[in-house]
């Protein structure tokens, strides 16, 4: 199932557990990894993206790497809430990977991005590994995000 309410997916998650949180691209897939009582999100993998199938078991491969229980997907709105066709790009990928079986959590994703590089920057990293990390980099604040907004309630 797919939800864009936090209460919502919620409900599916009674017991918590690992999360997967995706920063859908159009030439990559940031992924990042929570732990299972929800206190932070890491940077994982990074998926290059090619044909949808190739994507798909790339993105079930990773998941079976840790008991997963649930996906947030990055969903980028306009600056004023409205959805973009990049938004329905992400929505279409959301049911693309329903049938994986997890409940699956569509979360604004407006700054992510910026937040990373700008954190990045201030770290002094390179411009060559800020490409390589950024968008694993925002997938983590994207899941951050998410899981707080779960444990705030």
């Amino acid at each position: 199932m797919i939800f864009d309410a936090v209460a919502d997916f919620l409900e599916q998650l009674p017991e918590g557990g690992v999360l997967i949180g995706l920063d859908i691209g159009t030439k990559t897939i940031g992924t990042a990894f929570c732990d299972a009582g929800w206190a932070f999100a890491s940077p994982a993998d990074l998926i290059r993206r090619s044909k949808f199938s190739k994507d798909k078991a790339l993105l079930s491969a990773a998941i079976a790497t840790r008991p997963t229980r649930g996906i947030v997907i990055g969903l980028p709105l306009n600056m004023d809430g409205s959805e973009s066709p990049r938004s329905q790009s992400s929505r279409a990928f959301a049911r693309n990977i329903a049938d994986l079986g997890l409940p699956i959590l569509l979360r604004d994703e407006r700054w992510s991005t910026q937040a990373v590089e700008r954190d990045m920057i201030a770290a002094d990293m390179s411009r060559a590994k800020r490409a390589e990390k950024i968008d694993s980099g925002a997938a983590a604040f994207i899941l951050q995000g998410a899981i707080d907004a779960l444990t705030i309630g």
